[in-house]
């Protein structure tokens, strides 16, 4: 994305000396992986999303101090929000099924209902602070990873169905707050990825797309290569690598392969608005949306 809207690729919060050297000016990257919306996905790995916005916080205080109050605005107003975060809530789920956890005693609505009221709160802290333009990629079909279709043992090896009605509810649910902030927060404008059906293509017909295989993973052991091994760093020591990663729409158990993340990274940019793909504005044109 950074480099689609020619800025330096964006740094994260927490590298050593950034603050020092300016680089909060053309963007901040607050990720953290296996994080969630919720404090208690992964809780004592991660950096929660409500942390990531106090650090938002502590940023946009930096550039007003910096830049006086008005220019500040104008940088934040004119900025761009990407949230790419949902999965891992569901992840954790599923996954840590072993032993009572709390995410494990809602039900599968109320579940969803934490996670996009969790989204919203930091949605509207940033608009509160002078954000204006937000965007989004739903989830994908979690069913449907490697890693998942091997818990499946009595269907041999479909989409697990339980991973793929949560992400189901997720993205309904998500789609229809984005439309409610829409109408609720004035100047509020949004893009909405439908990551979900853009790799179900993929995954379903990989040589459409350039690729030759669309459910099995590039890295990995067992059935799909769906055993998180890869690397021999993790319990599952042993692992498997196919000649060419641009052949697989999957790297590893859970994450895309680079060539496949290009892809989605170009209908995202690029996809025509208000197509089923994307909407109501794809990024470049969220980019070109000036506020003063």
């Amino acid at each position: 994305m950074a480099e689609y809207a020619n800025l330096p690729l964006i740094p994260p919060f927490l590298q050593p000396g950034i603050i020092n050297r300016g680089y909060y000016y053309s963007g901040v990257n607050f990720a953290s992986a296996g994080a969630g919306a919720l404090v208690e996905t992964f809780q004592g790995d991660v950096i929660s999303l409500k942390t990531q916005l106090s650090y938002y916080k502590k940023v946009e205080s930096w550039l007003r101090e910096k830049l006086g109050n008005d220019e500040g605005r104008m940088r934040i107003s004119r900025g761009v929000y990407l949230f790419s975060i949902g999965s891992n809530d569901y992840y954790a789920k599923i996954l840590l099924t072993k032993g009572f956890t709390i995410l494990n005693s809602f039900s599968e609505s109320n579940h969803v209902g934490m996670v996009i009221g969790n989204l919203t709160t930091v949605i509207k802290e940033i608009y509160k602070t002078g954000g204006r333009k937000f965007a989004f990629m739903n989830v994908p079909d979690l069913g449907c990873l490697p890693v998942m279709r091997i818990m499946n043992t009595e269907k041999n090896g479909s989409c697990l169905e339980k991973a793929t009605s949560l992400a189901k509810l997720h993205n309904e649910a998500l789609s229809k707050q984005l439309f409610d902030l829409q109408k609720q927060l004035k100047g509020f404008k949004y893009s909405l990825f439908d990551l979900n059906s853009s790799l179900r293509k993929r995954i379903n017909h990989p040589f459409k797309y350039g690729f030759k295989e669309g459910k099995a993973a590039c890295c990995g052991t067992g059935q799909f290569r769906g055993v998180l091994s890869c690397g021999g760093k993790r319990p599952v020591k042993e692992f498997e690598l196919c000649e060419n990663p641009n052949e697989y729409v999957y790297w590893d158990s859970i994450h895309l392969t680079e060539m496949a993340n290009k892809q989605l990274a170009r209908e995202m940019w690029n996809g025509a608005r208000n197509s089923h793909v994307i909407g109501p504005y794809n990024l470049k044109k969220l980019f070109q949306i000036r506020y003063v």
